[in-house]
């Protein structure tokens, strides 16, 4: 019965559980940041959007993963290329993270970006943008602000998506 369990499990489990977690996690993160933003009203600072672009490219690296054979070399570099932008995103999310706790000193142009097509528009959207400075946590959950629950979730989840890639690929 152990040897058939044994004979079930594979290299290519692993590697299809690390491209699986590749894609879905920073989904979720990205998901989660959009979510905040456009219907829980909270509005990003800079810093916020600088992580999320990692997450952007993770998926793009992911999704791209799915073109092959999960244990294929193809596959398994653009699945720890989606774990390098995670774990790119985690970093900021740590640098972000001790902005807030005022243990990192942030950008002097730490605010919303205003965006529009005319002179006008920016105008008006500059007038109306809300200040959203980088070192003011904006929200928490158990003491934790977004930034340091990006952090923990993106270093923790490249962790394990490498463990998973690497793990069994010479057998």
């Amino acid at each position: 019965m152990a040897k058939a369990a044994a004979a079930h499990s594979s290299p290519l489990d692993s590697a299809a559980a690390g491209r699986l977690i590749a894609l879905l996690l920073p989904l979720a993160l990205l998901g989660g940041a959009l979510g905040s933003q456009y219907l829980g009203g909270l509005h990003p600072c800079e810093m916020c959007y600088w992580q999320r672009w990692p997450h952007a490219a993770a998926v793009v690296l992911a999704a791209l993963a799915f073109t092959g054979a999960a244990a294929s070399s193809r596959s398994r570099m653009l699945t720890l290329l989606a774990a390098a932008a995670v774990a790119i995103s985690g970093a900021i999310g740590v640098y972000h993270a001790g902005v807030e706790a005022k243990i990192f000193e942030g950008i002097t142009t730490c605010t919303a970006l205003p965006r529009g097509a005319s002179t006008a528009d920016l105008l008006k959207q500059i007038t109306h943008a809300p200040l959203v400075r980088c070192d003011q946590v904006q929200f928490e959950f158990l003491g934790i602000s977004m930034a340091g629950w990006n952090a923990i979730l993106s270093l923790s989840g490249a962790a394990l998506i490498t463990f998973l890639t690497l793990r069994d690929r010479n057998q």
